[in-house]
């Protein structure tokens, strides 16, 4: 049997969800990626209480769909999977440079990538990709991609903020991972380096987002 992989283009198309105004009043413009499991229009309501005539949040939407559960009710998403991963992940930022493009950010306005557990590795896969300024990356309990180096971040100001988020119960860090995570987080980010502990497991905190700005 003469198995082969091949490969087309096409084109595709794919939705994101914005949560209150862009204008002359936004100062912080956070772009969101939320985790495996999530739609974007749900994971908007972490960043709700945020002060709306100040904050402008982007929430990409990870386009593989599937059923939660297996019940066929509630619909999740993945970013990525280890199934042609290079390729996906171009996909992916072709889809990301999209979004980005449509919205015609100003240059005003503080850019603040955000990305929860899955969401963490495209968040810092797309900034590296990317070489979007920004002054803040939070990295809110997630694992960080083994093929990204120090000199990937070297674009970033030396004033932007770096802030890792865990919970002291997190069902998926180990002591083990949790310590090779950290290893990885300040070999990437030696400088402006904060991190934030709460009492809680693998899950978003509203407060806590709230005291981010």
């Amino acid at each position: 049997m003469n198995q082969q992989i091949k490969k087309v283009s096409y084109e595709t198309t794919n939705t994101y969800e914005t949560l209150n105004e862009l204008n002359s009043k936004t100062t912080y413009v956070w772009i969101v990626f939320h985790g495996i499991g999530f739609l974007s229009r749900f994971f908007l309501k972490y960043f709700n209480e945020l002060p709306k005539d100040q904050n402008y949040i982007i929430a990409p939407q990870a386009p593989s769909k599937y059923y939660l559960k297996n019940e066929y009710k509630h619909v999740g998403a993945s970013w990525l999977t280890k199934e042609n991963t290079a390729l996906e992940t171009s996909n992916l930022f072709n889809y990301l440079d999209a979004v980005l493009e449509n919205e015609n950010l100003p240059s005003t306005c503080k850019i603040i990538f955000f990305g929860f557990s899955q969401g963490v590795s495209v968040a810092t896969r797309y900034l590296a990709h990317s070489k979007i300024q920004c002054s803040k990356l939070i990295l809110y309990a997630g694992g960080l991609p083994n093929e990204l180096q120090k000199t990937d971040f070297n674009f970033l100001k030396r004033d932007t903020e770096i802030i890792s988020i865990i919970g002291d119960k997190d069902e998926y860090l180990s002591p083990e991972r949790l310590l090779k995570e950290s290893e990885k987080l300040n070999s990437l980010f030696e400088e402006n380096l904060r991190h934030i502990s709460f009492n809680g497991a693998h899950e978003v905190k509203k407060e806590i987002i709230n005291q981010l700005v």
